[in-house]
């Protein structure tokens, strides 16, 4: 027999792994199609040579370099191993036994397990009619337990978007005490001009995060780093919960070397937003239902077929992402690879809705 572990563990679901079949199409994970720039990579190889000895502590040079891009103070910066760690530091370093997290659902799958990890409560609040966070429900669901909010925006699987009003009316109603995270992953995809920078926030509320991340927009999904920007005792306690020596050196030379290039990365976003709404603009015509995206993905909520959908789709060399019973979310990649995935939809929405 074994040493047994934590009993709750056992109600805890895994993290699911998308499955990548060899040859097909993967519109599953929200990677970007395209490899990092050049100069990333040469960054990356430099870094790599150097690899016996141990990275920046705090990652020292990013920060640096963040803050001039960010306009925010050094001490409002953290480095992580992805925003998806810096979720898990926050809800370690703000919520003890007896404490909740709070969120919307569906929204990022790691929200409550970090929370259950952490021994602590996680509740959820359902969507909105239009795929969004019902920010006026999250705020009428807080309560006295409540030590940290996550508001996924845009959001994550859906892709919707709340506005700037929404998020300051709800901050507004948010205690002092209780921090407010704002996950920003795909802000880079955003052309809504309603949609707040989070930034903003930091430097007028105390209790506000924003997080962001290297992975989409940047390219770095396999080499992990992200961010969170906050006022500097949240970066503090963000640090003090830290892995020592998490991101790793060619990480850290990453990042630096894409910020050294953001009109080319902006350049790409802009591409993807607009692949975004060519495909999103097919799906509605061949009938599906696809709320509007403000991030490299999109939304179909196809209930009781979304199994048969994404089956459909893996027949044709197309991976999605599945979520049981509620719906499919769908990466936007590159041209050719979503024109085999709207061959695959049309065909899936003639056979279903029209014969």
């Amino acid at each position: 027999m074994g040493v047994p572990t934590r009993a709750d563990l056992a109600g805890i679901p895994g993290y699911i792994i998308p499955g990548r079949p060899p040859g097909a199409i993967l519109l599953n994970s929200n990677e970007s199609s395209l490899p990092p720039l050049p100069s990333v990579v040469e960054a990356v190889t430099r870094a790599a040579a150097e690899g016996n000895r141990y990275p920046q502590w705090f990652s020292e040079d990013l920060v640096a370099r963040l803050a001039v891009e960010l306009r925010v103070p050094e001490s409002s910066l953290a480095i992580g191993c992805g925003s998806v760690s810096l979720c898990q530091q926050l809800v370690q370093a703000y919520c003890a036994p007896g404490d909740e997290v709070l969120c919307a659902w569906r929204s990022f799958e790691a929200y409550p397990v970090f929370a259950r990890v952490a021994g602590v409560h996680a509740r959820t609040v359902p969507l909105d009619a239009e795929h969004r966070h019902d920010l006026a429900a999250m705020a009428d669901a807080l309560s006295p337990a409540t030590r940290v909010v996550f508001v996924c925006n845009p959001n994550n699987p859906t892709g919707t978007a709340v506005s700037a009003r929404e998020v300051r009316e709800f901050v507004e109603r948010v205690p002092d005490d209780v921090l407010m995270v704002l996950d920003e992953a795909y802000r880079e995809f955003v052309t809504d001009p309603d949609v707040l920078d989070g930034v903003l926030l930091t430097r007028e509320h105390e209790n506000v995060a924003v997080l962001r991340t290297f992975s989409k927009a940047y390219g770095l999904a396999g080499i992990r780093v992200g961010y969170c920007v906050g006022a500097p005792a949240v970066v503090s306690a963000v640090n003090k919960v830290a892995v020592p020596f998490a991101v790793s050196r060619p990480a850290q030379a990453a990042a630096t070397a894409a910020l050294a290039d953001t009109e080319r990365v902006g350049e790409r976003c802009r591409t993807v937003a607009a692949e975004r709404e060519r495909v999103r603009d097919t799906l509605l015509r061949a009938g599906l239902h696809v709320p509007a995206s403000q991030a490299n993905f999109l939304w179909l909520p196809l209930g009781h077929r979304s199994s048969d959908f994404a089956a459909f789709c893996a027949r044709r060399g197309v991976v999605v992402r599945l979520f049981g019973n509620e719906g499919v979310r769908v990466t936007v990649g590159l041209r050719q690879e979503n024109d085999v995935f709207l061959h695959a939809a049309e065909e899936f929405a003639a056979i279903t809705l029209h014969g």
